[in-house]
């Protein structure tokens, strides 16, 4: 007797492949635009704690030197006193807004204003300030 012969090849027919890549297909078009909006609102959650963490060390920073700086690199950098007790951000540099951007700051008297662009980069459209 002659041991018989089965052809059992085992994997995957295209029609198989294909199916799985048009589901996968299907589940990335539906998941990636309800994901977009979720980064959008992280960057700007992002920019609003940068702007709270800066705007206490602006107020650590007036509480030592009697008044706000000329610019926000004095937070970093000794513009020149003995009072001077920074630097007052953690990471001991300024940070940029989530879009790569500075962070705009205006100081007037005893006030200040600190804000970012937001996502479009333009005045008056999406300003995050504090």
């Amino acid at each position: 007797m002659k041991a018989e012969r089965t052809n059992a090849k085992s994997g995957f027919t295209l029609i198989e492949v294909l199916l799985v890549v048009v589901i996968i297909g299907i589940l990335a078009a539906v998941a990636i635009p309800r994901l977009g909006g979720r980064v959008q609102q992280a960057e700007i959650a992002r920019a609003r704690s940068d702007i709270a963490a800066i705007s206490m060390a602006l107020r650590m920073y007036e509480l030592d030197m009697g008044q706000y700086p000329q610019s926000l690199s004095a937070l970093v950098n000794n513009p020149g006193g003995t009072r001077w007790q920074g630097p007052y951000l953690e990471a001991g540099e300024l940070p940029t807004d989530p879009w790569g951007r500075e962070y705009q700051y205006t100081r007037t008297d005893n006030h200040y204003r600190l804000r970012s662009l937001g996502p479009d980069g333009t005045e008056g459209s999406g300003e995050i300030t504090n």
